[in-house]
């Protein structure tokens, strides 16, 4: 118990990396799964970062357009190891994904069915929605530490599941009312709710509440200008050629600028860029069908990786609809359809947080900045249970209430959270077992 209350080594740029690639590969549940799981690791477990630096950090990405699992991964990388750290934590959340929905892709147009998996990802959704649920259960438990917080909370799940209000409002509402709330009751309003918590609870970290900010987390517009131009360039440069390649009219071309817009203009979560994406996909381009749509977000969501990476689905789709290489190489136009997709879907995602993530450290400390962004935490645990309400619904009445209740899922369900919360088994072994639960259901049942 002792080493325990000992502040961990620092850690190599080498041992950060390995863990990034492992959490890619292991990433399930969506956004919340995802936070959790690397808060589980990070916050309680390695102790390379803070419960208060952590949810700083995880309130800045809330804000932003884009993944947030992906960019709070970005943001630990950059904040432990700079720009390189950054990239590394960024895209080894999204690359094995991106090679596993590929080749998941490639076997759903090939062979039409992947009916092999039904039975696993069977098993894998009411874990899923456990991991979700104990999401919101663990990130409000340290965030809800006063009434106004939790009334915060409530108010955000009533309006995103009650009266359908859009995420971007609440998110707004939630800084607005913590904002305003702070100039009366500022005791409220700290961010994490309490001072030291994490502390007490897990030990010192490595990026612990009084670490200073590290000279590459700093200010310089040198280096602020440097990102924007680098960035800007790198997206420019493959749309121009794209553009002399293929016209601007080609699919290839149409898609980097389609899917520049949906990283821009979607807040939310990939739940709110899904409409987006289903409307441009389908309905303007003809990329894929309504059907095939439907289909790649159940891949998605059972693939590991951030829920938006259904865009490299929709990427490779298009790209083999329209045969961009044709007819004999529609495996190489799938995969060029979705690292496209991918690329700049997840470009803007990293200047968001190289840009405005040495503002972010800056303002840690100012009751101004951290109000609003505590707020939002608070909306977002509301937010989170509505998803999880979204995930229990589908899982349990997979074609409506009329219709068979899914018993055996439910239970599934509920052995995964008690491993979860009573056992603090790991997610991984969790989804492990809930998979082959699946099949072993749907073998003995056919």
């Amino acid at each position: 118990m002792e080493d325990a209350l000992e502040r961990p080594a620092p850690v190599s740029f080498r041992e950060a990396f390995v863990y990034w690639l492992k959490l890619g590969f292991i990433s399930f549940g969506g956004p919340a799964g995802q936070i959790s799981m690397m808060h589980q690791e990070l916050v309680e477990k390695r102790r390379w970062i803070s419960e208060h630096r952590f949810l700083h950090a995880l309130n800045y990405t809330m804000v932003l357009p884009g993944p947030e699992a992906q960019q709070l991964a970005t943001y630990i990388g950059w904040l432990m190891h700079g720009v390189w750290g950054g990239i590394a934590a960024g895209v080894l959340f999204v690359l094995p994904s991106l090679f596993i929905l590929i080749a998941l892709t490639w076997i759903y147009l090939s062979f039409g069915d992947v009916s092999a998996v039904e039975g696993i990802l069977y098993g894998i959704k009411p874990a899923v929605t456990a991991i979700v649920v104990f999401a919101a259960y663990r990130i409000g438990s340290r965030a809800l530490k006063n009434n106004v917080l939790r009334g915060i909370a409530v108010l955000a799940f009533i309006a995103i599941f009650a009266l359908n209000i859009p995420f971007p409002y609440i998110v707004l509402m939630a800084g607005i009312i913590a904002y305003i709330g702070s100039r009366y009751a500022p005791d409220k309003f700290v961010a994490g709710g309490g001072h030291g918590s994490s502390k007490e609870t897990y030990g010192p970290a490595i990026i612990d509440d009084d670490t200073p900010i590290p000279e590459h987390a700093k200010f310089k517009w040198s280096r602020f200008i440097v990102f924007i131009l680098i960035g800007l360039s790198i997206g420019a440069a493959v749309m121009i050629a794209l553009t002399l390649t293929y016209g601007w009219q080609g699919t290839l071309t149409q898609m980097s600028w389609f899917f520049t817009k949906a990283a821009l203009v979607t807040f939310g979560g990939a739940y709110a860029v899904l409409p987006y994406v289903y409307q441009g996909g389908v309905e303007q381009y003809a990329w894929l069908s309504g059907t095939q749509m439907i289909d790649g977000l159940a891949l998605g969501e059972t693939t590991p990786g951030p829920l938006i990476m259904v865009v490299a689905f929709v990427g490779f789709v298009g790209g083999w609809t329209k045969e961009i290489f044709g007819p004999d190489a529609l495996l190489m136009a799938g995969a060029a359809g979705a690292s496209i997709a991918t690329l700049y879907t997840f470009l803007p995602s990293f200047l968001f947080i190289l840009l405005g993530g040495p503002a972010v450290e800056a303002t840690r400390g100012d009751i101004k900045f951290t109000a609003p962004l505590t707020g939002i935490t608070a909306a977002v645990v509301g937010v989170i249970l509505n998803l999880a309400t979204f995930f229990a619904y589908h899982v349990l009445w997979p074609k409506g209430f009329e219709a068979n209740f899914e018993w055996v899922s439910a239970i599934i369900g509920a052995v995964a959270f008690i491993a979860l919360f009573k056992y603090k088994v790991g997610i991984v072994q969790v989804i492990g077992a809930c998979a082959a639960l699946g099949l072993t259901y749907s073998l003995f049942s056919n």
